[in-house]
């Protein structure tokens, strides 16, 4: 497998970097989505990659529930990017 994972928030909102790393220490409900995020993204990477094993409709799971956590990481940073 790989070193580089894709679709990682660090990747995906690369221009709001200190936005992303401030809303991770000050924000623990960003927090905690954010690392749900990577775990399940990281999930979908390795069956993708072919190391974990996954029926398909586990994997159409995994990615709906990770679009679902890119989708409320999206709008809390665009909200903090609005108050800024």
């Amino acid at each position: 497998m790989s070193q580089h994972t894709p679709n990682e928030l660090t990747e995906i909102f690369k221009r709001d970097h200190d936005l992303v790393t401030r809303l991770k220490t000050e924000d623990a409900h960003y927090a905690r989505l954010a690392d749900d995020y990577h775990e399940v993204n990281r999930e979908v990477h390795r069956i993708e990659a072919e190391t974990e094993a996954a029926s398909d409709e586990r994997t159409e799971a995994l990615k709906k529930k990770r679009l679902k956590l890119l989708d409320e990481i999206t709008a809390i940073i665009n909200k903090a990017r609005a108050e800024a």
